[in-house]
């Protein structure tokens, strides 16, 4: 067999190897919400541990049924930092000659990889205590944007929204309308255990009185809750009166906004689910515009559900004229 004949006889099998390379060369995308430690048995099982563990995968608020801010995947420090690339966010946990912290950000996986080195255990519990406030909120934020970079893909088209409201939102394909009055609109999404719904709807500016901001968007809610509608007659979605809803100060798209998330409860029927809701003051347009996302799935993770709905009620653009 002479030379050229060998070469087009391996060239095949070459560039098989080559595709096969490359393709596992590339970095996984990632499971929503899941966070890799890396740190050694005898820290995980001991007090550091249960720091993080308190953190990092504390109940969320507002769900009808408990589950972890994050899920957490151990690995002993013996791996290596690199070995673990399934991650969006990785934190890395030591003891070591120095205390360190430190945030390591990429545009590949791990997107976010966080140090925290110590001396001793209570070095480190320390800065576990005082960073991880700041590493939730980056683990989050690159979580919101891996959901937004996927919905970017395939958008239901907005100018229904766009005309009506003067804001560009972008919403997946697979929402339908559900309900188009004048100052309302309400898309809804069917899942295999479940639905997850945005509603869009402006009142005027005046309506709110600074003195009681949640009381006035409880009723802001229950007012437009007669448009939802339960499986059972004479049913209507209301504010979920168990317990008191989150509220804080915010800003979206520039403009400060009203962040309120809770649970939502049908009257006179069973359903029941988390909601996050966001009334953003808009001057230029006079009104407040309001843009809430909730969800029902009795089967189903809500964590993860709750933050698509966030990751496309954050994707809003308001018109500047």
């Amino acid at each position: 067999m002479n030379k050229t004949h060998f070469l087009f006889l391996i060239l095949p099998f070459l560039l098989i190897s080559c595709l096969k390379t490359e393709k596992q060369s590339q970095p996984v995308s990632g499971k929503t919400n899941t966070i890799s430690i890396i740190i050694d048995d005898q820290l995980w099982y001991g007090e550091v541990g249960d720091t993080i563990r308190n953190k990092f995968a504390s109940p969320v608020w507002g769900l009808t049924q408990e589950e972890p801010l994050f899920t957490i995947n151990q690995y002993p420090a013996r791996l290596l930092e690199g070995f673990v690339t399934d991650s969006r966010s990785i934190i890395v946990v030591k003891k070591a000659a120095t205390d360190k912290f430190e945030i390591i950000r990429s545009t590949k996986l791990p997107h976010n990889t966080f140090r925290i080195y110590g001396k001793s255990v209570d070095d480190i519990i320390c800065s576990i205590e005082l960073n991880s406030a700041q590493m939730i909120k980056i683990i989050r934020d690159a979580e919101i944007e891996k959901v937004q970079q996927d919905n970017s893909k395939s958008l239901l088209n907005q100018a229904i929204i766009k005309n009506k409201f003067h804001v560009e939102l972008e919403v997946p394909v697979g929402y339908e309308y559900m309900l188009h009055k004048k100052n309302f609109i309400w898309l809804k999404k069917n899942i295999i255990s479940g639905n997850t719904s945005l509603l869009i709807y402006q009142i005027p500016l005046k309506s709110f009185k600074k003195s009681n901001v949640v009381a006035d968007i409880v009723k802001m809610r229950d007012s437009v809750g007669g448009y939802i509608k339960g499986r059972e007659p004479y049913t209507r979605m209301i504010t979920g009166e168990a317990y008191a809803p989150y509220f804080t100060n915010t800003i979206l798209d520039g403009k400060k906004a009203y962040e309120t998330k809770g649970s939502w409860e049908m009257k006179n029927d069973f359903m029941a689910g988390p909601f996050i809701n966001y009334a953003i003051l808009d001057e230029t347009h006079n009104r407040i515009l309001v843009i809430e996302g909730f969800c029902y799935s009795p089967s189903n993770q809500e964590r993860d559900l709750m933050l698509d709905l966030e990751a496309i009620i954050k994707s809003v653009k308001i018109d500047k004229k």
